[in-house]
């Protein structure tokens, strides 16, 4: 099958790069000047799991290429309506959307864009960055990429992903219950991204110091009750699950949107905490500490704009 990468940055050129080290037939459809970047030193990945040095086959938006039969975004969700219009050229009636953006928001703008029968389910768990050189560093031994179908006509396609990639490097992994993933991760990176971002800290001395704990399981607690209020498909001990997990995590460990706030980028807090707290307000839910995160974010961004 023909893949189509949106993006060659931590996630699209990390997963993208890993299936053409496989054998697949992978192009990357980037920006002209991350194209000029890697043109002079090809596709490099440092990783956790062994380095790669790839020749990537690019595409720039407006040029040529016949339609693909996967189109994997990678792109953050502020990117998202641009990512649209680029890859508009390259679909057909045979082709499917698999994201792996954070969040649920942006599967109804795919599927209001393409249609519902075309957009999987997907998401993916991995530490990853480009450092200044435009190398992608990988920095933990997670670096699962997860799909699924979200409507009956996808059952073949997801089957035959299933098939063709269990040979690589990254973990592609099909799931069944792709929607439950999905709402999972979309609580747990909601709150790795509060707390970090609110306390300006990796996880470890976040959970360290007295009443810490106690914090991150009230904002899960927020958090589950707004998804809770429209019915999203959560387990029922998903809070200690994934405490857990946080717990088991290196004392370093930074959300992306945290390093986005430290490089002085835009974040993902419209599509994540904001999302919900539309939903909150609808479902009349009382969610202070969902609150005082969002708004944090957003006073970085007004002085990040104000210089």
């Amino acid at each position: 099958m023909r893949i189509l990468v949106v993006g060659a940055g931590g996630i699209g050129g990390y997963f993208g790069g890993r299936l053409q080290e496989d054998g697949h037939d992978v192009t990357f459809l980037v920006r002209k000047k991350r194209r000029a970047q890697l043109e002079k030193t090809g596709l490099v990945i440092e990783s956790y799991h062994g380095d790669a040095h790839l020749i990537p086959t690019l595409l720039v938006s407006g040029e040529e290429a016949e339609p693909f039969d996967i189109v994997m975004l990678s792109t953050k969700a502020y990117h998202l309506a641009q990512a649209i219009e680029d890859i508009k050229p390259y679909i057909s009636e045979n082709t499917y959307i698999w994201p792996l953006l954070n969040g649920f928001q942006h599967l109804d703008v795919l599927k209001e864009a393409f249609g519902g029968e075309k957009v999987l389910g997907g998401l993916c768990f991995i530490e990853t960055t480009l450092n200044a050189e435009g190398h992608i560093i990988q920095t933990s031994p997670s670096h699962n990429a997860l799909f699924g179908a979200l409507h009956d006509d996808q059952v073949h396609i997801v089957r035959e992903m299933a098939s063709a990639f269990t040979s690589t490097k990254a973990s592609f992994l099909y799931k069944e219950n792709i929607l439950q993933e999905i709402w999972h991760k979309y609580l747990f990176i909601t709150v790795l991204s509060g707390v970090t971002t609110l306390m300006r800290a990796p996880v470890g001395p976040i959970l360290e110091v007295e009443g810490g704990d106690t914090l991150t399981r009230q904002l899960f607690q927020e958090v589950e009750g707004v998804m809770k209020a429209i019915e999203a498909p959560l387990a029922a001990e998903i809070i200690d699950t994934q405490m857990k997990t946080m717990k088991s995590m290196t004392y370093e460990m930074k959300s992306s949107m945290q390093r986005d706030m430290e490089k002085g980028y835009s974040t993902e807090v419209e599509h994540l905490q904001g999302y919900l707290l539309t939903i909150a307000k609808k479902k009349k839910q009382h969610t202070p500490l969902l609150e005082a995160v969002y708004h944090n974010v957003k006073t970085y961004e007004l002085m990040n704009r104000l210089g």
